[in-house]
């Protein structure tokens, strides 16, 4: 996503009725808003807090967790609607937009909790809601704006509606969508939310799927962002580098939201086969079986074109063309090749997984950097010699040892750069130098590992 290092004036604050103690751009220590000023609360995931908190010995990564795990809770959601009806729109953090992808991740942990939490319950079912209206919107867009928000990207050269913040192609957006939905019915196996709205976006997102698929060589799909940087570059006019079409569904951007060199991201394919897979059950309990079928349908495309195409030697690449083209590396941004596993996309001891994390989790890997302090995965989104915190979270989330764990539990709390919060990027040699002070998506996820790793006894 975009790189800004703003926080909302009061005007704004006032008006999406959000708190006005944000993170600001310097190197302030972060203090939580009193409850009373919190833009949503959560009694369950306060306790959960707590107990975790309580389980971590150094007071300064019990601060950390504290602030990271309550992030999204506290600075980013607009909550209204009825019970019935709810609506929750979700703000990345600095940047005044909900991503349908960062909003999934933005609470995901927190998921777990619903059932226990009638107020969370309904946040969530509001984000569900929200996201189903924003896929019906434009099943390509990747980005949303809030009630009255005005976009800085309207002269982009694509199909821009209004409502719609960034009109990025990026199948990750679809996926979270069905992730979100999935997960939401594995741990209540309600059907509240999945009503017409629902089943048109599911519909929607499916037909869009099979039409990116590109199995005759056509997409309606065109971007060009006349003057952009260069990530932003969708070659042959907007449309993508040539395909040989396999089953797999082309992208026009990555989770990084940077243009994809080729268009098969094998992460993001192999993501998108799994949330199909899940969100398939939903289709199932609301009585659409011919939905479930088309999911798990897509699912088996996607997967045989990966098997056909995206290995190289014993591992994944990165991207691929199914012409021979391949792009070995990985991004920061999930999802990634690192985050496989934590997506429920292949098992954590998948022999091409583990050849796969050993390649990018080492300077083979073009974008892993080592420094003084840290040393990880970053991404061209920030540009050489940065370290992105979703990067380490994400590799504790997925080590085999515990020595790995609290390896990378030691990193975020040595790179905070005396914050008490998680950022975008940083520099591994001068923490203090780093991107983006409000990013709710590295905070949530770097709060879950911490919380993990404390219940797990590791940080006592």
């Amino acid at each position: 996503m975009p790189t800004s290092t703003a926080s909302p004036g009061p005007a704004l604050a006032e008006r999406l009725q959000l708190p006005r103690h944000v993170p600001t751009a310097g190197l302030e220590a972060w203090e939580r808003p009193a409850p009373a000023d919190r833009a949503a609360r959560s009694d369950a995931i306060e306790a959960r807090i707590g107990t975790a908190a309580a389980r971590i010995a150094d007071p300064g990564l019990r601060r950390l967790f504290e602030n990271a795990l309550a992030n999204t809770l506290d600075t980013t959601i607009i909550a209204g609607g009825s019970d019935e009806e709810p609506d929750t729109f979700v703000l990345t953090g600095d940047i005044h937009a909900m991503w349908l992808r960062d909003s999934t991740a933005q609470v995901w942990p927190y998921l777990r909790s619903v059932a226990e939490d009638q107020r969370l319950d309904r946040i969530i079912r509001g984000i569900i809601r929200r996201q189903a209206q924003q896929v019906l919107l434009d099943p390509y867009a990747n980005a949303f704006l809030p009630e009255g928000g005005e976009t800085e990207w309207v002269s982009d050269e694509t199909e821009m509606r209004p409502g719609v913040h960034e009109r990025k192609w990026e199948p990750d957006s679809l996926s979270a969508f069905c992730r979100l939905s999935a997960g939401y019915w594995q741990v209540t196996h309600s059907t509240r939310p999945f009503g017409r709205d629902w089943l048109g976006a599911l519909q929607l997102l499916l037909k869009t799927l099979r039409i990116e698929q590109r199995l005759d060589g056509t997409t309606p799909y065109r971007f060009n962002r006349p003057h952009g940087d260069p990530t932003d570059l969708v070659p042959r006019g907007g449309i993508g580098a040539p395909t040989r079409p396999n089953g797999m569904v082309h992208g026009a951007f990555r989770p990084s939201d940077d243009a994809c060199v080729l268009p098969f991201n094998v992460p993001v394919n192999l993501a998108l086969a799994a949330s199909l897979e899940q969100v398939a059950a939903v289709a199932i309990a609301v009585g659409a079986e011919p939905s479930a079928t088309e999911a798990r349908a897509i699912a088996a495309d996607i997967r045989a074109g990966v098997a056909s195409d995206g290995q190289v030697d014993d591992r994944w690449a990165y991207e691929i063309d199914g012409l021979g083209g391949t792009v070995l590396m990985d991004d920061a941004n999930a999802p990634s090749l690192l985050a496989l596993p934590y997506l429920g996309a292949c098992r954590a001891d998948d022999r091409r997984y583990l050849a796969t994390r050993h390649w990018i989790l080492s300077a083979q890997n073009p974008w892993w950097f080592a420094g003084k302090t840290a040393e990880g995965i970053g991404s061209p989104h920030t540009g050489p010699r940065r370290v992105w915190p979703i990067a380490l979270a994400l590799q504790g989330l997925t080590a085999s040892t515990n020595v790995e764990r609290l390896a990378c539990v030691q990193m975020l709390a040595a790179t905070h750069a005396g914050t008490y919060l998680a950022h975008e990027s940083f520099d591994p040699d001068d923490p203090a130098n780093f991107s983006r002070p409000w990013f709710a998506w590295a905070n949530t996820l770097v709060g879950e590992f911490i919380e993990r790793s404390a219940l797990d006894g590791l940080l006592e």
